[in-house]
């Protein structure tokens, strides 16, 4: 398991949705396992990945991703926020 965190100016909102096209089906192909306002799980290829997102200190939107055999996957989509 490996955790990674960023800071980003998109809305929470915004963070989720874009994970959502990046990771679930109709892009890196994974079943959305839990969904609300804060999270996003998705599981599939043997691992998981959770996107938490909240308002940092700074007034940003704070992001910490956590995954399971998406590693690189998880680095590329960080990369786009």
């Amino acid at each position: 398991m490996a955790r990674y965190s960023k800071e980003t100016r998109r809305s929470p909102e915004q963070v989720l949705e874009r994970a959502l096209t990046f990771f679930g089906p109709a892009g890196m192909g994974m079943k959305v396992e839990e969904q609300n306002a804060c999270c996003l799980r998705l599981v599939g290829g043997g691992g998981y990945v959770l996107i938490q997102v909240g308002v940092a200190e700074s007034g940003r939107t704070s992001v910490i991703l956590e995954t399971r055999e998406w590693d690189y996957q998880a680095v590329q989509f960080l990369e786009t926020l």
